[in-house]
């Protein structure tokens, strides 16, 4: 079933649902990844976006969600401005990624603390967005739910864990997915949410022997 928002597409400053709104929500998916204020943001562009993005303010959009900006902001045009007023320092390049959606872009992002994250995302049409790496591990999620991002050590019951404090707010799980690189090494889950997760249940994964990191996304309304 096709809803209006795949038809009409999301409430923005164009010209461009996939490149410019698509890129806005891909920068603000990064900050939140983060989880701070970004300063420093290299950024690389692949296939469309590298071709027809400077046109279509690509590169504008990803900044300004990097700022934290809403797809509807009418500042969008001015974030290269804001950028140098806050601090936020950026370069842009051209990559081929292999296997990645033409409009594609790689990020690798410093915040305040000296916090870095490598995230790689597709603007898939319409506003709609898809994770595709995070940090190097190939991951798959849309920000179209509340997200829980568990990096943790590989051992008996932390999934379990998990879901057990899930299951003490009464959260339903829409979608789950585990990344591991080797056996032993780190595994990352990806829990989609219907509900967003009351904090002192993201305090109490946090805690779990083994738990290395916590993320948690609210979905945009």
């Amino acid at each position: 079933m096709i809803d209006v928002f795949d038809i009409m597409g999301p409430i923005m400053v164009g010209p461009s649902s996939s490149h410019t709104a698509g890129a806005v929500r891909i920068g603000r998916m990064a900050r939140t990844l983060l989880g701070e204020q970004p300063v420093k943001a290299a950024l690389y562009l692949h296939g469309s976006f590298a071709e027809t993005g400077v046109g279509h303010g690509t590169d504008k959009a990803l900044v300004a969600g990097l700022l934290g900006l809403a797809t509807d902001d009418m500042e969008i045009p001015n974030s290269f401005t804001i950028a140098e007023e806050q601090g936020l320092k950026f370069t842009f390049d051209e990559i081929d990624l292999r296997d990645a959606h033409p409009n594609s872009v790689k990020m690798e992002v410093e915040g305040v603390s000296g916090r870095r994250l490598k995230m790689q995302a597709s603007s898939t049409g319409g506003g709609r967005i898809m994770v595709d790496k995070l940090d190097g591990t190939r991951v798959s999620f849309s920000g179209d739910y509340h997200t829980l991002i568990v990096q943790n050590m590989d051992g008996q019951g932390s999934l379990s864990d998990v879901a057990t404090a899930l299951a003490l707010a009464q959260v339903n799980v829409a979608n789950m997915s585990l990344h591991r690189s080797t056996k032993g090494g780190n595994v990352m889950m990806i829990i989609e949410t219907d509900d967003p997760i009351p904090g002192y249940i993201v305090e109490l994964i946090e805690k779990q022997p083994g738990i290395l990191q916590v993320i948690h996304y609210r979905r945009e309304s």
